[in-house]
């Protein structure tokens, strides 16, 4: 049987808009980032004769890329809460110009709203719910729709059938790679992090997350809160073949929500071993939690970085939020990535539950003593089917629906939640205060001005950042 020509597409967006990542946040940043649309490549990967097209990353115009689309029997499309409407639309314009073709949507924003995001649009001919991959696989396959299982779709008489759903997988190890997909159909240096070596690649090695962090997405949509990985030897496999395949690459990042679990660290060390033997540079998601003993094994074995949720500088805010960890346990394991050389990119959130304008000058505070190599600095995003949403509701901090206004029209995050006692004006612009007062402090910038003198490619690029970071400022001020 003959799969359908299939294009598995992130639309045309704002520019520099990373909704295409298992990111908590799908917004434009502060300085200009591209994650890897790696949950489009994983079904993508399953798919023979399929093509990914990430438009966003490629600077592809929405002509251009409806001028591709077209040129298929089934697109599927990867969408979030911010960019829908955008996604909507697009769906819109491409079945005006080939009404038979079959559009299909996958993300969070439509796992815990099908019924919502189908009626939405015509154009919208079904979704994916749960753990999607296998669904998108027989649907292009030709599957009768009724018996493809985590689906959602129109009727031909305009009513939606919402099938069986979906089993988590649980042999993560079935999956094929993803990085050859990347190779074959991404341009890898479009994609840039602030904080990783260019051109890095990222990946899971794992589903869901044991913690109960009320703001994050992807465990209360779609991953789950079991951690399911796939084995450290088949880890490594995909490391040697982008190794072996993609010379150019200089660092891969593990973009499991925490890729330290406390219950998992038998598997970090061997996968840290292997990548050691191999010779490659990597970073992973880590909890401010992990054992010195382990940071050394990560350490001597290439680890070079952190990304690091620290969320607040305040105990109360982080037992609000289920965030499982102290400030005094994070200032422990600070020093102790600090005494080995292991970097940090620490991110905080601003305006989560029992936020005050007291407890923003507690975490700013927080961060200038624990000190990051860099900080990513986020307010408060109250998706739908996150516990933070459904508080938000329930106590008047956010009108039903209102979570469509997490970014502007230029892709800039917005403050959702307000206070009694603090404005979301005041939360909004707590973020550009925060910045300021971290990065314009003689310290941080001779440690930036060291970094630029080591390297001329870290100047120009030290130097391209700083002036997207200042240009945010301003329209951030403004």
């Amino acid at each position: 049987m003959t799969t359908i020509k299939t294009l598995f597409l992130q639309a045309p967006s704002f520019d520099g808009f990373d909704g295409g990542a298992g990111s908590r946040y799908q917004a434009k940043r502060e300085v200009k980032s591209n994650w890897y649309p790696t949950w489009l490549a994983q079904p993508a990967a399953m798919v023979p004769g399929s093509r990914l097209l990430d438009a966003p990353a490629n600077e592809i115009t929405v002509a251009d890329a409806l001028q591709v689309a077209e040129q298929y029997d089934l697109v599927i499309m990867h969408t979030s809460t911010p960019s829908f409407p955008t996604d909507a639309k697009f769906a819109e314009l491409l079945k005006q110009r080939k009404p038979g073709i079959r559009i299909g949507l996958i993300g969070a924003k439509v796992a815990v709203d099908p019924t919502g995001s189908l009626k939405a649009s015509a154009a919208i001919d079904f979704v994916g719910r749960e753990e999607f991959d296998y669904t998108c696989k027989e649907v292009a396959e030709r599957r009768p729709l009724p018996e493809v299982r985590g689906l959602s779709y129109r009727l031909d008489d305009g009513s939606i059938k919402h099938n069986l759903p979906r089993a988590m997988i649980e042999d993560m190890d079935e999956l094929p790679f993803v990085a050859p997909i990347y190779q074959r159909d991404l341009k890898i240096e479009n994609y840039f992090i602030g904080y990783l070596k260019h051109p890095y690649v990222s990946f899971y090695t794992g589903r869901g997350c044991r913690s109960k962090c009320t703001f994050c997405l992807w465990p209360q949509t779609v991953g789950g809160h079991r951690y399911r990985v796939r084995s450290a030897v088949n880890v490594i496999a995909e490391c040697r073949w982008i190794k072996e395949n993609m010379p150019e690459v200089k660092e891969i990042m593990f973009d499991d929500d925490t890729f330290t679990d406390s219950s998992n660290m038998a598997r970090v060390h061997e996968i840290a071993r292997g990548l050691g033997k191999l010779g490659i540079t990597w970073s992973c998601n880590a909890k401010a939690n992990v054992p010195y003993e382990s940071l050394k094994i990560m350490k001597d074995n290439g680890l070079r970085l952190l990304l690091v949720g620290y969320e607040s500088g305040d105990d109360q805010i982080l037992l609000n939020i289920k965030k499982g960890l102290r400030t005094e346990i994070a200032r422990r394991f600070t020093e102790d990535c600090r005494k080995l050389g292991i970097l940090i990119h620490g991110t905080f959130i601003l305006g989560l539950p029992g936020e005050t304008s007291a407890t923003i000058e507690k975490t700013i505070e927080f961060a200038k003593q624990i000190n990051p190599h860099t900080i990513q600095v986020s307010l408060a995003a109250p998706y739908p089917g996150t516990t933070l949403y459904k508080q938000a509701v329930e106590n008047g901090w956010l009108k039903e629906n209102d979570a469509v206004n997490l970014v502007n029209e230029k892709g800039v995050q917005l403050a959702a939640i307000s206070y009694p006692h603090l404005s979301k004006e005041e939360i909004f612009h707590s973020m550009e205060i925060f910045y300021r007062r971290f990065y314009f402090r003689p310290g941080k910038i001779w440690e930036i001005v060291r970094e630029m003198l080591a390297s001329w490619d870290m100047m120009k690029r030290r130097l391209r950042e700083g002036v997207e970071f200042f240009r945010f400022l301003r329209a951030h001020e403004a």
